[in-house]
């Protein structure tokens, strides 16, 4: 980033050109606030009538207060967008980000909370302690490995939905982009070859849902720093080992030999041409390091002439964007309230964001973006942010999913499509 754009993403944030106020959300005042009478309803004593309400049914919270549409963005810290371990309060930009975002794209309520945690114990403590608050928990910017552990706690303890975006958001917007792009290329999921570099929490989470989508574990490569994860490694940690197989092959190089799909969330430059040149024909390359690729799309198309590529980047075609799920996802939840978000639900959103790509692109969006053309092929095979269907698309099909698997505990929203 330029010097001058470091200080206008500065200014932005202050405030200082344009008079508003240090950072990007606030608060709002839901209930009329002008009189004698509307004091008297809003604290004392007429608040006293919705408290006793709530003692005596908790479920009641959700009639009287603001927790149904209300999500908590945590973090602790440790593994901030591509800066790391910078500390809780550091992360409190990204998190008011995440709060803008749920409530631009899903009208969704956010307080962001940035946690000092010695100990993923100490930070998952610190969560169920302010969970009455919420309707739903956005894990956030945590690292790999006790995200996981996290995330599997918290969801077992809770009973509202407890989502980790890094991990889940991640490979729902993957799994989306890859069916779609496999269907192009005339492939099948079960049958392709897939290399992941990148074993952290988006990687290993991308290729749990893969497989819940029909890949084969046996043709996923997942490789980290010191290369292929195979069952000869005695370093792995259990997460790593769910997908650790059985192979000669040790390097990056050697998992990209035949490889159908390349799927990269690790770091920029790490594939060269004669890597890309050894996939198989028709490859699906989905270079998602950010803002730098881990191959840039200049040099792919110009080495291949003959695949999909997707990259994390807002100026390439087929942008890999967690708001095209997080805030769609959680809306479905919310509106039906909910226990947890499952495999079942965020297969869903998969199908329907998978789906939405096939339909003809309405005009304002073409205008929004600039171009006279979106159609469905190599250059869309997953929906833009600012497509208005997303919100047609993906809460009800989450909201289906969730009463299906018997997790919901409201009917199918009257207001949602059929």
């Amino acid at each position: 980033m330029s010097n001058n754009r470091k200080q206008q993403a500065l200014d932005y944030h202050s405030g200082i050109n344009d008079g508003s106020r240090p950072g990007k959300v606030a608060t709002m005042i839901t209930k009329p606030c002008e009189t004698q009478l509307d004091l008297s309803l809003a604290y004392t004593p007429g608040v006293a009538e919705p408290v006793r309400a709530i003692a005596a049914d908790e479920e009641t919270a959700y009639l009287y207060t603001a927790k149904g549409n209300l999500v908590a963005v945590i973090t602790d810290g440790t593994a901030v967008l591509g800066l790391g371990n910078v500390g809780a309060l550091a992360g409190k930009p990204v998190m008011e980000g995440k709060a803008v975002l749920f409530k631009k794209f899903a009208d969704i309520d956010v307080f962001d909370i940035e946690v000092n945690a010695t100990s993923s114990e100490d930070f998952i403590n610190t969560v169920c302690n302010i969970s009455p608050t919420f309707g739903g928990i956005n894990l956030e910017d945590i690292a790999a490995p006790h995200c996981f552990e996290i995330e599997k706690a918290l969801s077992e303890k809770l009973d509202i939905p407890v989502f980790h975006d890094d991990q889940h958001g991640t490979a729902i917007i993957i799994a989306a982009g890859l069916i779609n792009a496999l269907e192009i290329q005339g492939k099948d999921l079960g049958a392709a070859s897939i290399v992941c570099l990148g074993a952290g929490s988006a990687g290993i989470a991308s290729m749990r849902l893969l497989v819940s989508l029909g890949a084969k574990k046996e043709n996923i490569y997942l490789i980290d720093r010191k290369g292929v994860i195979h069952s000869g490694r005695d370093d792995l940690n259990m997460y790593k080992q769910e997908f650790a197989t059985q192979t000669d092959r040790r390097t990056l190089a050697d998992a990209m030999n035949g490889a159908d799909v390349f799927i990269g969330v690790s770091g920029p430059n790490l594939v060269d041409e004669a890597m890309l040149l050894s996939m198989a024909n028709k490859p699906v390359v989905f270079a998602l390091s950010n803002p730098d690729p881990e191959i840039s799309p200049e040099v792919a198309n110009r080495v291949r002439d003959d695949l999909i590529m997707a990259t994390g980047r807002s100026d390439y075609p087929n942008q890999v964007n967690n708001v095209l799920g997080f805030p769609f996802i959680f809306r479905g939840a919310l509106d039906v309230r909910a226990s947890v978000i499952n495999e079942e639900m965020k297969v869903a959103a998969v199908n329907a964001l998978a789906k939405l790509a096939h339909e003809v692109v309405p005009d304002e969006i073409l205008k929004a973006y600039g171009v006279d053309k979106m159609e469905f092929g190599p250059d869309y095979i997953i929906p833009t942010p600012f497509d208005v269907r997303l919100r047609d698309f993906v809460p009800p099909a989450v909201a289906r999913a969730a009463i299906d698997s018997g997790v919901a505990r409201l009917p199918y929203p009257a207001d949602y499509p059929e």
